[in-house]
């Protein structure tokens, strides 16, 4: 019984952010704090390990004699949350747009050593929940100044290296699928607590403001009539 509810509570969450998804590839919100709100939740999403980890050590046998203990993230593969926190928001969109191009390229590799169908299902999903992010992202980067160019610039940075030389023995191969696996949840969180950042301090910079809102001319209309009796005489309003 435990086990339908937890699975019913799962399928809702995947169609809720499949919803998302296809929302996202439709068209742009133009509306910042909405757009925000719909990054976090599908990196909150994204970070869990039932969505793509835990179904990969399972049918690939490493959930037996503690091979799990070696699925760890192999450090540098991709960027540390400290990391990202220096970037300026315009970079880091483009940093989480390189990263995740490189995680899909690297899903379709693992693709190929999954044989069933039925066991690629989760993985099918996974990418499409990129997609739909990466197209999420791309909407936010046009809300800010500076924002990024239409074709995606060549990946550099931490976590848009090549991917790993091909690993001939299959142990192996399934080892690094799940280090790499591990690496992208753990991503993802960090991702989703750096979006969550933006909304405590939505303006810490006026280079880092939504364009949206330097549109509507927001700190022009700011001035209150007191403000206005303080200015020194000669001073005019521009």
């Amino acid at each position: 019984m435990r086990a339908q509810l937890m699975r019913r509570t799962l399928l809702s969450l995947v169609l809720g952010l499949l919803f998302l998804s296809t929302l996202a590839m439709g068209s742009c919100l133009d509306n910042y704090q909405e757009l925000l709100g719909q990054l976090q939740k599908q990196a909150d999403f994204m970070q869990h390990t039932s969505m793509l980890l835990d179904h990969y050590i399972s049918i690939q046998g490493l959930d037996k004699d503690g091979l799990k203990e070696h699925c760890q993230e192999r450090p540098g593969v991709f960027p540390s949350k400290d990391a990202l926190q220096r970037l300026s928001r315009q970079e880091f969109l483009q940093i989480l747009n390189n990263t995740l191009g490189h995680v899909l390229h690297r899903l379709r590799t693992l693709q190929k050593d999954i044989p069933k169908a039925q066991d690629l299902e989760k993985l099918n999903i996974a990418k499409l929940n990129i997609r739909g992010f990466k197209n999420n992202i791309h909407c936010m980067a046009q809300l800010l100044p500076g924002s990024l160019e239409k074709t995606e610039p060549t990946p550099t940075g931490p976590g848009a290296s090549p991917s790993p030389t091909p690993i001939s023995d299959a142990f192996q191969r399934r080892l690094e699928g799940c280090r790499f696996l591990h690496g992208y949840h753990r991503f993802m969180h960090s991702v989703g607590q750096v979006f969550r950042e933006w909304g405590q301090s939505p303006s810490r910079s006026r280079r880092h403001s939504p364009r949206r809102g330097l549109r509507k001319g927001t700190h022009r209309t700011h001035l209150s009539s007191r403000n206005k009796r303080l200015m020194p005489r000669g001073w005019l309003p521009r």
